[in-house]
């Protein structure tokens, strides 16, 4: 089995990390991060583009060498310059940059001064007090280090939906192919899109005889077989994931997919309602003593109970039963809902793709508008735009929407909100556009108190329409940060700023439980793909699941209203 998206970033992300501690060219440690987010946020697999014939090339900061290399990848599943590299480079150090305060420079500083090449020194040397003795390792900069090192392991791993999705497809798509399969289907926190996966769970439904466990076990990308029986098989995958198989009777099918789905909490409380209807379920079925009545399909299942039928992003015990019972369920927003996208960026800033080559994609994808927001001057990492540049941008665009009848640009910009709760931008400017879009991307660090009077302060500003990744949270790299956001949910309704659902895979903010208590708090919403490339823009997925999964009908996204209903909104 080729190596999948996951792995190659991984790979990428590891030589990157490798090459910033032995102090290698800024721009070379660069190009690998880039390649990596590329790779990682592409919706197609680069091994499906190889087998197509497709030029690697063609990606946005893919040059020759680069391409060669994830050619090699995927043929091989391995990066013979990383193995070469670890030779000279302990490769726990990349393993150190993993943990709260400590990036390259202080990885490199804790191995040159201190010979620190493991966790397990770097504890030792945080417990005996030589960490102190180093520049820029204060008491709290080590607490949290020692914090970071005893919660490794505490929690189980766990993958973004999209990495899971990346070893799902083709593991589903191979057992498809298995003379005799009738359905495969991947249940439990996958089929429920939260935003992380532990592990997959996979049901199928074959003839008698069909060899699907013994093929299972013998897939490619499999690593370690851990167990293998008749009817249920486990493997671990090469990049950590644990799957599951599940071959069910069809008469089964229903009960065991919603079994397997879950969450717990939720099929416990369906139970205890079968209970008190004299029924047992499980995941044979839904049985009045030993008859079994239902569980073909799960909307069999749930009329056994009386209750219509939960989409499975809703069931987590969160209300939705008895608000089922009531009959007054939301009917959840939908990808084919929204009209367009409100958060993406071109080379005119940290993007890989021109605005006509953003517009051409958006139109292909049915959207009547796209708001370009490349980055602000304070944002100087992405090549952020000042206010003189930005006007020449603008220019652009209107050119380009002089061509479009049933399209637009729409003029924008990712706005840095400053430490003080400034924006980046005179107000002039910020008059100018068709929606502004608001972010913090430094001062992350602030107290709860300080940070949400930031926030407050930038909401005040009435040029404001969209807070951008509002908690600043990057899955299973940076937390939340500390602020009240239940204060900064009330300031936005009553400033009418919408928050935003950011579509990026490593992003998902506001996850499901923030965006569910905006909505309540009165916000409106926006779902928007924060796409670096023409390719990001699919990413847009990911955010109507979390919609989805916050009970959001398309009434509560304003990007599902058309360009004009949406533009009076922002601007009345």
């Amino acid at each position: 089995m080729p190596a999948d998206n996951a792995e190659i970033a991984a790979l990428f992300d590891r030589y990157a990390d490798l090459l910033e501690i032995q102090d290698a060219n800024p721009f070379r440690v660069r190009a690998y991060r880039n390649a990596a987010r590329v790779v990682s946020g592409s919706p197609r697999s680069m091994a499906e583009l190889l087998a197509e014939g497709r030029d690697l090339e063609e990606l946005p900061g893919i040059g020759k060498d680069l391409a060669a290399k994830i050619a090699t990848i995927v043929r091989t599943g391995a990066l013979p310059q990383l193995e070469q590299l670890q030779q000279r480079v302990p490769r726990a150090l990349s393993d150190l940059m993993g943990l709260p305060g400590l990036g390259p420079k202080r990885v490199k500083l804790l191995y040159r001064e201190l010979n620190i090449r493991s966790i397990e020194d770097l504890q030792r040397a945080a417990r005996s007090g030589a960490l102190e003795k180093l520049p820029g390792f204060g008491a709290k900069t080590i607490a949290r280090i020692l914090g970071g090192i005893e919660s490794r392991g505490s929690v189980p791993q766990r993958f973004k939906l999209a990495d899971a999705e990346q070893a799902a497809a083709p593991l589903v798509a191979y057992l498809e192919k298995i003379r005799g399969v009738k359905t495969v289907t991947v249940a439990g926190s996958y089929r429920r899109r939260r935003d992380t996966v532990g592990d997959l769970d996979i049901l199928v439904t074959a003839r008698r005889g069909t060899p699907v466990m013994r093929r299972f076990t013998r897939y490619d990308a499999v690593a370690e077989v851990l167990s293998a029986g008749a009817t249920r098989a486990s493997v671990r995958l090469r990049n950590g994931m644990q799957v599951d198989l599940r071959l069910v009777p069809e008469a089964s099918y229903g009960a065991a997919l919603y079994y397997f789905t879950g969450s717990k909490a939720h099929n416990i409380a369906v139970r205890k309602i079968a209970v008190g209807k004299g029924l047992k379920i499980n995941e044979y079925g839904v049985y009045r003593g030993a008859r079994r009545i239902a569980g073909r399909s799960e909307a069999e299942l749930f009329a056994a109970v009386n209750l219509p039928y939960v989409p499975p992003e809703l069931r987590e015990n969160r209300g939705e039963i008895e608000t089922a019972r009531n009959g007054k369920l939301p009917e959840l927003v939908s990808l084919a809902d929204l009209r367009g996208d409100l958060h993406a960026h071109t080379t005119a800033s940290d993007g890989h793709d021109t605005l006509a080559a953003m517009a051409g994609a958006a139109r292909t994808l049915g959207y009547a508008y796209l708001a370009i927001t490349d980055h602000t001057r304070q944002v100087r990492v992405a090549h952020g735009l000042n206010a003189r540049e930005l006007r020449a941008h603008f220019a652009a665009i209107d050119r380009l929407n002089a061509g479009f009848r049933d399209f637009r640009l729409l003029k924008s910009a990712e706005v840095d909100i400053l430490d003080d709760g400034s924006l980046d931008l005179p107000a002039a400017l910020l008059a100018e556009m068709d929606v502004v879009v608001a972010a913090a991307h430094y001062h992350l660090a602030l107290s709860a108190e300080r940070q949400t009077a930031r926030i407050l302060k930038a909401l005040d500003n009435r040029c404001v329409h969209v807070l951008a990744h509002p908690t600043t949270r990057l899955i299973n790299q940076r937390p939340e940060f500390s602020a009240d956001m239940q204060k900064i949910f009330a300031a936005a309704a009553e400033r009418h700023v919408a928050m935003e659902i950011n579509a990026q895979p490593e992003r998902l903010d506001l996850d499901d439980i923030q965006a569910r208590a905006a909505c309540a708090a009165g916000c409106k919403l926006v779902i928007s793909s924060d796409a670096h490339s023409a390719a990001g823009l699919a990413n847009l997925r990911y955010g109507v699941d979390q919609a989805r999964r916050a009970w959001l009908s398309k009434e509560d996204v304003l990007n599902t209203l058309p360009l004009d209903r949406l533009l009076q909104t922002f601007h009345h």
